[in-house]
């Protein structure tokens, strides 16, 4: 799966256990811009290096996949939690960045004399 967005923020990583690490992308989705969605992704042991060089404010892709658990407590109440692991990301567009290139404003031609004067 896929997504485009913003970056919201981007946690360090996180030593979980002795054998597992992660770390937490939020990612602003703007699907309807009256009512913003934050989606958490997670990044596992070497995936994590992949928001080194991701910033607050970039537009990105995220490519991830949907997982989902089932966990039961003590009390034998069953509970289901979703996760999204991400395995790609691609930098749009970097904070500040402007969106349209900029380029140099066009020659004015119709100022130059009618002759030719090139060499071939």
């Amino acid at each position: 799966m896929e997504i485009k967005g913003k970056v919201h923020e981007v946690a360090p990583t996180v030593q979980v256990t002795e054998s597992l690490k992660k770390r937490e992308l939020i990612l602003e989705y703007i699907e309807n811009p009256q009512y913003p969605e934050y989606l958490k992704f997670e990044a596992i042991q070497d995936r994590c290096n992949l928001l080194d060089n991701v910033k607050v404010g970039d537009d990105i892709e995220v490519f991830f996949n949907l997982k989902g658990r089932p966990w039961t407590d003590k009390t034998g109440k069953k509970s289901y939690f979703n996760s999204m692991q991400l395995w790609k990301v691609n930098v749009l567009a970097g904070a500040g960045a402007s969106a349209t290139p900029e380029y140099a404003p066009p020659a004015d031609i119709s100022s130059t004399p009618d002759e030719d004067d090139l060499p071939f």
